[in-house]
């Protein structure tokens, strides 16, 4: 493990605030996020707070807020988030050298709506290629060192057989060293084998198993009669 445990303290804040009034976040203040396995993946609805979380840890590390890899130092003219700025982790030995050294740190940080400019800056020359292509590039091409890497709804630009190739990165960092910080709807991603599971929502965060997880449940009952959740929805 490369991140144990990540925190945050305030000496004052308003709890009515965004973010500090976002449920996740209250008990990421109050009791902390520990990392119990390598692949973490933080699965909730769209306002939940997922993403708050993991722009927040990504920034806490060290990694740009705009995205990109750990070679790509004061890249983005936005500053850290009010969370990221506080964000502080219980690390193990390699892990406190990446977090307070520029030269010891590896990882990326993923997000969705950035990852193809980013890519383009790191020369992966996205434009040349899909969109899902794209993202597959800096999986082949930038997450290959053990480090930490954040990734926010990388399925987006993803088809099926993709994500699965994905499942297969995630896999190898971890089996190499590496630590994945997922956020994400996919319930391709949230089977890989040993992989925690927080589910966050109106009650903050919790470990859930796979099958026991909302979107789960949602997709398999769609999958077996569309028309049981269309006839709420479609005009007839």
């Amino acid at each position: 493990m490369i991140v144990e445990r990540a925190y945050a303290h305030l000496s004052s804040h308003d709890e009515d605030a965004w973010p500090w009034s976002v449920p996740c976040v209250r008990q990421l203040l109050d009791e902390g996020l520990r990392f119990t396995a390598p692949v973490t993946f933080l699965v909730g609805e769209n306002g939940s707070g997922k993403s708050t979380l993991v722009e927040a840890l990504a920034e806490g590390f060290g990694l740009d807020s705009y995205g990109g890899s750990h070679d790509w130092r004061y890249a983005s003219p936005r500053g850290k988030s009010a969370l990221g700025e506080r964000m502080r982790f219980d690390a193990a030995p390699r892990g406190r050298r990446m977090a307070t050294s520029w030269s010891a740190r590896k990882g990326f940080f993923l997000r969705a709506e950035t990852a193809l400019d980013a890519l383009g800056r790191e020369g992966l020359s996205p434009d040349s290629v899909s969109h899902g292509e794209g993202f597959l590039a800096a999986f082949r091409g930038k997450f290959l060192h053990p480090g930490l890497y954040v990734l926010d709804e990388p399925e987006a630009a993803l088809s099926f057989s993709s994500c699965l190739e994905l499942i297969g990165h995630i896999d190898r960092l971890a089996k190499e060293g590496g630590q994945v910080i997922c956020a994400t709807h996919s319930p391709l991603l949230t089977a890989l084998p040993g992989a925690d599971i927080v589910e966050v929502g109106e009650h903050g965060m919790r470990r859930v198993a796979w099958r026991e997880l909302g979107v789960v449940d949602h997709w398999r009952r769609y999958l077996a009669d569309p028309h049981a959740y269309l006839r709420h929805i479609v005009e007839p």
